[in-house]
C-alpha cells in the first residue's frame, strides 16, 4: 500500500523541470565581486590619515 504522497510522485503528469542558464560563466561573478571590492578598496584607501591631519594655520595673524 503507497500513500498518496509517493504516488503523486511516481505519477507522469508533473512536468520536467527546465534548466535556467546563466547569462554568464560562474566564475565571472566571482570575478565581478573581486573588482568591485577592489574598487571600494581603493575609495577607503584614498581617505586613510584624513581624520589626523589638522587644518592648516600659515598665513593667519593672531593678535595678542
Amino acid at each position: 500500500m503507497k500513500s498518496s504522497l509517493v504516488s503523486f510522485a511516481t505519477d507522469d503528469s508533473v512536468p520536467a523541470l527546465k534548466e535556467h542558464e546563466l547569462p554568464m560563466a560562474h566564475l565571472a561573478y566571482g570575478a565581478i565581486a573581486f573588482c568591485v571590492f577592489l574598487a571600494l578598496l581603493a575609495v577607503l584607501w584614498s581617505f586613510r590619515n584624513t581624520a589626523g591631519k589638522p587644518r592648516s594655520q600659515a598665513g593667519r595673524k593672531i593678535d595678542h
